[in-house]
């Protein structure tokens, strides 16, 4: 429609409930476009276990040349139980974070009312912020080996790498996430996890990064905290966090805390951001596929990663329509967990989007 802004979205329903999720994500963003102004095109592609399993494929160059043409990728799951474990994750989802350079992984741990937290005395007050994982470097870019490989003196390594612009980028990500978050109120506080006493090196680099640019950031508090001290805090003091940064290896083991006292997998989204190119966005729960084809799986995480990608396009009423709609249906389902909600796939999907609507019956 003339004068509506338009957003090619690329989508990957990827396994297992991934598109049944996708599905209802979609009904979701559709609404929340319609009521605000914006019209969002979508170009699936069939990237998963089933098309490894015909062809024995992953992904090809030129199809994540491809996919740099989008700034949003919506992803339901990979991940097929006939697959032998890492081929999918490293062919497709590690391959498309480093070659996309989405170099930051990005967690929201907000709990929403209604929804029952593992914490005890703890509510939505307590449980809102938002990790920044570090999400190409570390342990993570494979430098490291083996020798003697199956002998009692085999050896291997696994080298943790940084350098100072892949630090430097994903500090000062984190500084303006929470002078944002600071413009909408929330307390505007970074916090910077590490094991500096341990990591002697890479550790060091962090820290002196992080302070070096705290001064260009004076109006946010800052603090830093250990790992091991970090899982305390988030179970005993979640209130103390807004914005943490980490690094790559460290925020892969708190955000998954961090999505257990928000509720569970059924309501944890993440996106996979490149500021400047290609981001993705995914529940994180994976592909269920236990469920797959009952219309029992909970669509809401499918539906926050969508209500991320609206965010991360500027769209902010948008998503803030969805974020009033998923708060009004986590008060209303019984359960998180899949077959417990007291409502189908599709029905919550239809309660979230009519909500959005005003049709809500």
């Amino acid at each position: 429609m003339p004068g509506m802004k338009n957003y090619e979205i690329a989508v990957i329903p990827g396994d297992g409930t991934g598109p049944e999720v996708i599905r209802e994500g979609r009904k979701v963003l559709e609404a929340a476009g319609k009521r605000s102004g914006i019209n969002l095109s979508f170009e699936y592609f069939d990237f998963g276990g089933q098309r490894f399993l015909d062809t024995g494929q992953t992904i090809k160059d030129s199809e994540i040349d491809e996919l740099r043409k989008f700034k949003a990728i919506y992803l339901g799951a990979i991940g097929n139980p006939e697959v032998a474990p890492g081929i999918l994750e490293l062919g497709i989802l590690l391959r498309l974070r480093f070659s996309l350079d989405q170099y930051i992984n990005l967690r929201p741990v907000k709990l929403y009312p209604g929804v029952e937290c593992p914490l005890k005395d703890k509510g939505p007050d307590d449980i809102d912020f938002i990790v920044v994982r570090e999400n190409t470097g570390g342990l993570y870019t494979g430098h490291g080996g083996t020798s003697r490989k199956g002998s009692i003196n085999e050896v291997a390594t696994q080298v943790m790498v940084y350098d100072r612009q892949m630090v430097d980028r994903c500090l000062k990500y984190s500084f303006e996430l929470a002078t944002e978050r600071k413009r909408e109120g929330k307390p505007g506080k970074l916090t910077l996890i590490n094991k500096t006493n341990i990591l002697a090196y890479v550790g060091d680099l962090w820290f002196r990064a992080f302070m070096e640019m705290k001064e260009d950031y004076p109006q946010i508090e800052t603090d830093y905290n250990h790992i091991d001290a970090a899982c305390m805090w988030m179970v005993k003091n979640p209130e103390w966090f807004d914005v943490i940064v980490t690094p790559n290896m460290f925020g892969d083991i708190i955000t998954d805390l961090g999505a257990m006292i928000q509720g569970g997998m059924g309501i944890a989204a993440g996106g996979n951001i490149n500021p400047q190119g290609a981001s993705m966005f995914e529940p994180i729960g994976g592909s269920a596929p236990k469920y797959t084809g009952m219309n029992m799986i909970n669509p809401l995480a499918a539906i926050e990663a969508g209500r991320m990608m609206l965010k991360h396009l500027g769209e902010n009423e948008a998503a803030g329509l969805i974020e009033e709609a998923v708060s009004y249906a986590c008060a209303r389902i019984k359960n998180l967990s899949a077959g417990r909600m007291g409502y189908s796939t599709s029905e919550v999907g239809d309660m979230v989007a009519e909500h959005i609507t005003g049709n809500l019956k």
